[in-house]
Formats: C-alpha cells, sequence, structure tokens
C-alpha cells in the first residue's frame, strides 16, 4: 500500500516514538546510573568476571605459568575419590563450625541480655565488647593467640599456678583445633549487637503480663525471649556459619601455614590455598572453591527450607 505524499511511514513513526521513549528514561534514570557505576564496575569487574573465569579454570590443568589446558571433570573426580586431604580439610572445618559457632552464639546471646537490663555506660561496654570481632581477623591477633596457647604461654602459666601442666596447645593434636574455636567465640561482638538490638524490640509489657501470671525468669526466656529472637538467631546463624567455612586467617598464621600436626587445623580454606599458591595447581584449587560454593549454599537452602518450624515472624 503506497503512503499518501507528506506522511511519515509507520515504521519510521514507531521508531521516532520508542527512541523518544528510551531519551526520557534515560534521562531520568541517567543519575541513578551513574552512582551505581562504581558498585557495577566492581560486581562485574571483582566479583562476577573473576568468579566466572575460576569456573572455567576448575575444569582445566592450570599452573599460572603455562596456559589452561581443558580436563572436563577430572578435578572434580579426584577431589571425590583419590584426594585424602580433601577429606581431613573438611573434617576439621566441620567440626570447626559445629562447635564454634553455636557457642559464640549462646555466648554473645548471653552477653546481650546482660547488657539489655539497662547497666549505666551501656555504650561503653558495647564498643568494648565489639571490639575482639574488629581485631579478630587480624594478623597481630592470631600471632597473640599462638604466643598465648603455646607451651610456655600465658595459659599454661596460669595453669601452673595450680599444678597443673599444661600441653602445647597449639601443637597438640587433639587441642589445636580447640584454640581456634575459642578464638571464635572470643569474637562474639557483632552476633551480640545484633542480638541486643532484637532483644530491644520485644515490648516489655508481655514480661510485666508473665510475672504477673506468676512466670519464672527461666519460663519467661523460654516463651517469650526465645521464640520472639528466633528471626534475629537465624540470621546470625546463618552468617556466622558461613563465615566459619570460610575461616583463613587464624589457621594460617597459628598453624604456619601448614595445617598444624597431623592435618589438624587444616581448615578447608588453607588446604585451598596450598593447592593454588603452594603447588600451583589453580585448576584444581579452583575446583575446591566452587565445592565450598555449592556446601555453603546447600547449607543455606536447607536453613531457609526448615526455617518455617522454628522461626517466628510477626504474622
Amino acid at each position: 500500500m503506497r503512503t499518501p505524499a507528506g506522511a511519515i511511514p509507520v515504521e519510521r513513526y514507531q521508531g521516532a516514538v520508542a527512541e523518544g521513549r528510551f531519551r526520557r528514561l534515560w534521562n531520568a534514570n541517567a543519575p541513578g546510573y551513574l552512582f551505581l557505576l562504581p558498585w557495577l564496575i566492581g560486581f562485574f569487574g571483582l566479583t562476577l568476571g573473576p568468579a566466572l573465569i575460576s569456573l572455567y579454570l576448575s575444569f582445566t590443568d592450570y599452573d599460572m605459568l603455562r596456559s589452561p589446558s581443558w580436563v572436563g571433570t577430572a578435578n572434580y573426580v579426584r577431589i571425590a575419590t583419590a584426594d585424602p586431604k580433601f577429606s581431613a580439610a573438611m573434617n576439621v572445618t566441620l567440626t570447626y563450625v559445629v562447635f564454634s559457632v553455636p557457642f559464640k552464639l549462646t555466648f554473645a546471646l548471653l552477653v546481650a541480655m546482660a547488657l539489655n537490663r539497662g547497666l549505666r555506660g551501656l555504650t561503653f561496654y558495647r564498643a568494648i565488647f565489639y571490639l575482639p570481632s574488629l581485631l579478630g581477623g587480624s594478623v597481630a591477633i592470631a600471632v597473640l593467640w599462638r604466643q598465648l596457647f603455646a607451651s610456655d604461654g600465658l595459659v599454661n602459666a596460669a595453669l601452673s599456678q595450680f599444678g597443673i601442666e599444661g600441653p602445647s596447645w597449639i601443637s597438640h593434636p587433639n587441642y589445636s583445633i580447640y584454640t581456634l574455636v575459642a578464638l571464635s567465640v572470643w569474637q562474639f561482638g557483632s552476633p551480640m549487637i545484633i542480638f541486643l538490638a532484637g532483644l530491644r524490640q520485644i515490648p516489655q509489657d508481655m514480661y510485666e503480663a508473665a510475672s504477673l501470671d506468676g512466670a519464672s525468669k527461666f519460663r519467661q526466656f523460654h516463651k517469650i525471649t526465645l521464640p520472639l529472637l528466633t528471626p534475629v538467631i537465624f540470621f546470625n546463624a546463618v552468617v556466622q556459619t558461613i563465615e566459619a567455612f570460610k575461616a583463613f586467617t587464624p589457621a594460617f598464621i597459628i598453624s604456619g601455614g601448614t595445617g598444624g600436626p597431623i592435618n589438624s587445623t587444616l581448615f578447608y580454606t588453607l588446604y585451598l590455598y596450598q593447592e593454588a599458591f603452594g603447588n600451583f595447581r589453580m585448576g584444581y584449587a579452583s575446583a575446591l572453591a566452587w565445592i565450598l560454593v555449592v556446601i555453603i549454599a546447600i547449607f543455606t537452602a536447607f536453613s531457609f527450607l526448615t526455617s518455617r518450624y522454628w522461626v517466628h515472624y510477626d504474622d
């Protein structure tokens, strides 16, 4: 069909309308995208990009000196069938997670409940108790912890005052992992602050009504505090478990990067580091890293699926 003289073709008209709409949207949203640009560069350049590269390297044999060579699933097969250090690292890491997270959260909750009693100078105490969370992951604290639990360290010096001859906690395979658990529990400040904020949100009239009904402090804690605090407990449990799986600095410094006696402090991340930068098996280390990602994802998914049975929200 012929277009009348002087009329604008339909395709050209639609293109002009779409172009005008795009310009209006761009002019309205351009400042937002401009402010997001640093985050977008960091996300794609420092997070998503390296993650995708490591996923590719996990299917290759790469030593950082030669070009990667494709080996398919050989790295994953070796991890599952022919790597005893992988099993040792997983056992150590799971032991660390199972002991450190519950003790850390319990201690943090107890301190938060003590601070929630209206103490004078609450801001000061809150800052002091939060300080270990800021310093605990540093190299200096790990070195100090190694000195404390050495055979001639402060811990054994204190035990000697009671006639107890303590072992070298760091170098003894039966105790070395628990020194790292103690270091993790000492860093209770972050979950403590979150617990304290959750306790402040519980209405006090509920405790007053329970007291009038003759409920003891323990019963109030069991029937009021814990149920209303379950969302905060759930959040802290997920975050702290993920952090425990990723723990690296304490094990590296305290064990000297070797994993301790009989691999007793060979954390998963430390083994990954050894494979990548000690043995220059970057492809194999990438496969280990992605297995850790899958393990954390499975745990997180399981936590969210089971939360409906014990986490109580307002609705």
